[in-house]
């Protein structure tokens, strides 16, 4: 797992998105502006940053040419913001940034873009191609990143069993209670107990997932990552 700094001016963004990397077992840094990002980035020397763009003090393309100009690019940037254009998706890619996310940012595209950033190394400072700007426009979900060639993604389904069998010969709430358990169980296990995924996999809101899961039993304790 990954060290991971998130910039952001708003309190809830960053703690919205601390929850959701804490949960995905990355270690999470935070900064409200410029100057506290400046001092994370070189005490921890994180893995990877989320920026925000639009910040009090210092804006977040400026930071991030400071950090170019001075070779300290050496962690891959995601750039956030919620008045982003492509314009300003064009110049933070120039200088280095390895994807912008336009804000409000779902849970699919942040865990996208950061698994995605955290996969390669930080972006060279080299000019883009002139096809940069067709590339980005070309992104209409949120996400945006350097056109890269296309990517496969094989996943080893050698973990959780999918199938199992139930006795059907027993009243109808404990053969739904063992079915659910056993469904939970298979999810928790594949997603290495992350809440965050499971709710996003099964359709439950967090806080029902959790009452739902104490309801039925299920140790959580067991399927947490490296458990």
């Amino acid at each position: 797992m990954a060290t991971i700094l998130v910039v952001d001016d708003e309190l809830g963004i960053r703690a919205l998105l601390s929850e959701i990397l804490t949960d995905e077992g990355h270690t999470v840094e935070l900064a409200e502006n410029a100057a506290q990002a400046r001092q994370v980035r070189e005490s921890l020397r994180p893995d990877l940053v989320l920026l925000d763009i639009w910040m009090p003090d210092v804006d977040g393309v400026t930071l991030l040419k400071e950090w170019s100009a001075g070779g300290q690019l050496s962690m891959p940037v995601i750039m956030m913001s919620g008045h982003g254009t492509i314009d300003t998706a064009v110049e933070a890619t120039k200088v280095g940034a390895s994807a912008f996310l336009e804000k409000p940012i779902t849970l699919q595209k942040l865990l996208r873009a950061v698994e995605q950033a955290l996969a390669k190394p930080a972006q060279s400072n080299a000019p883009p191609t002139r096809n940069s700007r067709a590339e980005l426009m070309g992104q209409a979900d949120g996400v945006v990143t350097p056109s890269a060639g296309p990517a496969i993604h094989a996943l080893a389904h050698d973990g959780p069993r999918s199938e199992q069998s139930f006795d059907l010969d027993r009243p109808l709430r404990e053969a739904r209670d063992a079915f659910e358990k056993s469904y939970f169980e298979f999810h928790l296990t594949k997603e290495g107990g992350s809440m965050t995924r499971v709710a996003e996999k099964t359709g439950l809101e967090r806080t029902h997932l959790y009452r739902k899961l104490k309801q039925l039993g299920v140790d959580l304790t067991r399927h947490k990552r490296g458990g």
